[in-house]
This record gives structure tokens, C-alpha cells and sequence, in this order.
């Protein structure tokens, strides 16, 4: 393991710590996860990409491989220790500290009315009800009807009721919703919802 990746995992076992219901997992997602959920975003082009709870970057990172200095890069954090190191480790992503429930008053802000790409990394099963329907909302009113939406999810915790909700809820929301192999190399092992088409 490198210095990078004890000193961020240190720093999210503490913000979980301090907010448990907010950051919900004890380590950042690994690097194979990361591909697997930045998989959409395109090579090509100029996207516009929102990233929504980056934690310490490990999906922020990957999103910058893929885009290479081209589109634009959204993260929206609830975390304020968590979006002041990002801030100063990636200076070209466009950072704001705020409910990810507020998507689309973020993109307004900044002249936008729809991501190409939405990419997450909220820990949904630790949500209530009526905040995973809030949180769905914005994605579907802030992405694209070309757009693609990428979630995760814990493989161990994929028969447990708020995590069966969720696939209930996206497969509502988008006309299409797949879900990808188990990624066995992050910790714990995950997979991932990949969603198109919104509905409404």
C-alpha cells in the first residue's frame, strides 16, 4: 500500500468516525471499483461530468485519467474536510461544498441544465427512504436524457431491504439499469449500477 493511499485511508476512518450516517463505510473504494464506475465517462468529446460524494478521490482520480484535460469535472461534497483536501489535491475540478440533493441548483449556478455523466459515490444504504427518493430525484432532473448514471454497491449487503429498495427505485427511474459483475479486488467486494434513459 503507498503513502497516499495509508494517509487517505486514515483520513476517512476518521470522518467516519465523526459522522458514520454521512461517510458509512471505514475505507475509500480501491482502484478496480473506481474503473468500474468511471467507465462512462467518455473518451471522447467534451462531457460534462458530476461526481457526487467524491470522499478522499478515489472516483475524482479516475474521472481526471479518463477526461485528460478535456470537459469539465463537477463535485458536489457534503464533507467539508473532505472537499478542502480535494480542493488542493485536484485544482481542476470544479468543487462545491453542498447537499448532493441540491444537483440541480448547482448546475443552474453555473449555467447548466443537464450532466452528460453523473457518477456516485453515496453510501445509499445508508439513507432513508425518503432521502434515496430526494437523491434519485436530482440525478433524473440533473442528467441528460442521453445520459448515463453509475452507482455502487456492496456485494454482502445486496439482499438487505434499503439496498433491494435501491435497485427498485433506479429501475423506476431509468429504462435502462444493469449491473455488472462483482468487482472481488475492492474492499468489501462491490458492484455496480449502470442506469440510462431517465424516465420523466
Amino acid at each position: 500500500m503507498t503513502t497516499v493511499a495509508r494517509t487517505e485511508g486514515a483520513v476517512f476512518l476518521r470522518e467516519f468516525l465523526r459522522a458514520p450516517f454521512t461517510v458509512a463505510a471505514v475505507a475509500p473504494s480501491g482502484g478496480s471499483l473506481a474503473d468500474a464506475v468511471t467507465a462512462t465517462v467518455p473518451r471522447a468529446g467534451d462531457p460534462l461530468v458530476v461526481e457526487l460524494g467524491p470522499g478522499t478521490g478515489a472516483f475524482t482520480a479516475a474521472i481526471q485519467r479518463r477526461l485528460a484535460g478535456r470537459g469539465r469535472h463537477l463535485a458536489i461534497e457534503i464533507n467539508a474536510r473532505f472537499a478542502e483536501r480535494l480542493t488542493h489535491r485536484y485544482p481542476e475540478v470544479d468543487l462545491t461544498v453542498a447537499d448532493a440533493r441540491d444537483l440541480r441548483d448547482v448546475l443552474a449556478r453555473r449555467g447548466d441544465r443537464h450532466a452528460d455523466v453523473i457518477v456516485s459515490g453515496l453510501p445509499w444504504a445508508a439513507f432513508a427512504p425518503g432521502c434515496q427518493d430526494d437523491l434519485l430525484d436530482a440525478v433524473v432532473g440533473g442528467l441528460a436524457p442521453h445520459g448515463a448514471f453509475t452507482t455502487f454497491a456492496y456485494t454482502h449487503t445486496r439482499w438487505a431491504p434499503p439496498a433491494r429498495r435501491l435497485r427498485r427505485q433506479l429501475q423506476a427511474r431509468f429504462e435502462e439499469v444493469v449491473r455488472s459483475r462483482t468487482v472481488w479486488a475492492n474492499l468489501p467486494p462491490a458492484f455496480v449500477y449502470v442506469c440510462r434513459r431517465p424516465v420523466g
